[in-house]
């Protein structure tokens, strides 16, 4: 079951991304399919400005920030323990360093630089955005936070 958990993942926020949704929405989207939490319906609409590297002004990757958000469900914190910081910050970075690896940047513009209504920037965003949500499950897994 473990082991089909990415590729759900990445095959859910393929289907997303292709019905509309930008990579960000489409990421946070799945996590809140997958692992319900009490945020509400709105909660999706946190990541609709961050498509585009942000409002396609290409900075950072919207599934990557998307991703970020979606760790954030997991192991955010509530209170100010600066211990708890430390080890949300050390998260954070390990899965932006994935990602970087993975895909050789973490800017929008530099991952994509086709243009935005071409057939190519959609082939490209929809791989991002699935692999962005395979990485982000294997992650997930890797460091034992989906209990």
């Amino acid at each position: 079951m473990e082991q089909e958990l990415p590729m759900t993942a990445r095959d859910k926020a393929g289907e997303y991304f292709k019905s509309g949704y930008n990579c960000a929405e489409a990421v946070l989207r799945t996590y809140l399919e997958m692992y319900p939490q009490d945020f509400g319906n709105g909660a999706a609409r946190l990541a609709s400005t961050l498509g585009g590297g942000m409002g396609r002004s290409g900075c950072a990757c919207g599934a990557l920030t998307a991703s970020e958000m979606v760790l954030g469900m997991f192991v955010g914190r509530d209170s100010q323990t600066k211990d708890q910081k430390n080890q949300i910050y050390k998260l954070s970075a390990e899965l932006h360093d994935r990602f970087k690896e993975k895909f050789g940047s973490t800017c929008c513009r530099v991952l994509n630089n086709e243009d935005y209504q071409s057939q190519e920037h959609f082939r490209r965003c929809l791989k991002i955005t699935g692999g962005t949500a395979m990485l982000l499950q294997q992650f997930l897994l890797d460091h034992d936070l989906l209990q």
